[in-house]
């Protein structure tokens, strides 16, 4: 099996997954998994696919992972790894798709409006 590239969004992280079969190891930026995301909630968000599947033991990860905050990067890479596993095996995508790990989520921050404080926010108004 050569590396499969697969890409994942959500709001402003970007991920870029490169997997190779291996015993597992998820590598993220040069760094472990439990490094980058020492939350445990937030490994379990990555590893939703693998263990769905039960293959998280089969593939080794590679990550380039930047823009947004831990829930944004953490949900990007699942929809990255998610994607890769379906460039594997067409089969495994209607069980991905089931639990929601294919549908790119498309909810992003509303841009400031001019003459506003914030997008929809307006400025205090008082009659008097």
């Amino acid at each position: 099996m050569e590396m499969i590239h697969a890409i994942g969004r959500r709001k402003a992280a970007v991920a870029r997954v490169y997997l190779t079969e291996g015993t597992g190891k998820i590598t993220i930026n040069k760094r472990d998994l439990k490094d980058y995301f020492p939350s445990e909630l937030v490994q379990f968000v990555v590893k939703q696919p693998l263990n769905l599947l039960d293959v998280a033991e089969k593939y080794d990860i590679k990550v380039n992972l930047y823009g947004g905050g831990f829930t944004g990067q953490s949900q990007a890479l699942r929809l990255a790894i998610a994607r890769a596993l379906v460039k594997i095996n067409e089969e495994d995508k209607k069980a991905l798709r089931a639990e929601g790990f294919i549908t790119r989520d498309a909810r992003i921050v509303e841009r400031k409006k001019p003459g506003r404080p914030k997008a929809r926010r307006r400025f205090q108004f008082s009659k008097r």
